[in-house]
């Protein structure tokens, strides 16, 4: 791989949806990133059979953290890394094959996630659907989403997704509460949640930051890109963070190392890339 300065992480589950076009002028901001030698790390809540379309279309070879912190997907051969052996995985971050990539697995992988869940629904009887019991046009009507698409949403190596069978807000305090006990990982996806065993993307960032330090021999600036959803662990992971939503946070102000960019400004990418040319935020 060539040598970079630079290492972007990129939100972009704001932008590019499931079901339908990529963000206009995104891959351009790809193109010109890879012209320069600056890696784009896509950071997403989905899952790597979910990002084979997009990353086709839009000329992505660069690795990508899936499933909300779970783990980190590298290309074959991106860094020359092979699964490690069982005693390996016992002294550290384990990588595994799954499908075409070479994955630093961070959270625990299937079937963790259910086992967990079946335990924390039975332990304060909170009922719980996993999307993985619906029938595939069950699940297409709850995702909203085509079959094939809806399908490939619930093939997940790390982390479970579910609803509440109730949904009463006091229940779901309490299961989450039950979950932070056990480092169990629950996040909300709309009407839905995931829930992941030790998923961190805070981890995540800095074992792939790490991975490229090694490759580069150097040590090279990161930038998070991200959303009001997952920005604190964005911040405390990179150098320097760019908060892209419609309004910026109360109270936050733009300092050496955060800024903000309005999502739906015209010259957002534009200004991206002044500010990533500079290394100043």
């Amino acid at each position: 791989m060539r040598q970079t300065h630079t290492i972007l992480f990129l939100a972009v589950d704001d932008l590019i949806p499931v079901a339908g076009e990529p963000t206009a002028g995104l891959d351009e901001l790809t193109a010109a990133l890879d012209h320069e030698g600056i890696p784009t790390v896509w950071v997403t809540s989905r899952t790597r059979l979910q990002l084979d379309g997009p990353r086709r279309k839009l000329g992505h070879t660069h690795p990508f953290i899936g499933e909300d912190g779970c783990g980190v997907y590298l290309p074959q051969d991106y860094f020359h890394l092979r699964p490690q052996s069982v005693q390996a995985r016992q002294r550290g971050t384990p990588t595994v094959r799954l499908g075409r990539f070479t994955c630093v697995a961070v959270a625990e992988q299937q079937p963790a996630a259910e086992s967990a869940l079946e335990l924390l629904s039975t332990e304060t009887k909170v009922p719980v659907v996993p999307l993985k019991t619906l029938s595939p046009r069950e699940l297409a009507q709850n995702l909203g989403l085509p079959l094939r698409d809806a399908e490939l949403a619930r093939q997940r190596d790390f982390d479970e997704l579910f609803f509440f069978a109730g949904g009463i807000e006091q229940d779901i305090e309490r299961f989450e509460a039950a979950g932070r006990r056990r480092n169990v990982q629950l996040r909300r996806q709309g009407p839905f949640h995931s829930l992941a065993v030790s998923a961190s993307l805070k981890s995540c960032i800095r074992e792939l930051s790490h991975l490229y330090d090694r490759a580069v021999r150097s040590h090279a600036l990161t930038i998070g890109v991200g959303t009001s959803d997952n920005q604190n662990e964005m911040r405390s992971a990179c150098h320097r963070f760019v908060l892209m939503a419609e309004e910026q946070e109360e109270g936050m102000k733009n300092t050496a190392r955060v800024s903000y960019i309005p999502a739906k400004a015209p010259d957002k990418w534009g200004r991206l890339l002044d500010l990533i040319a500079s290394r100043k935020l």
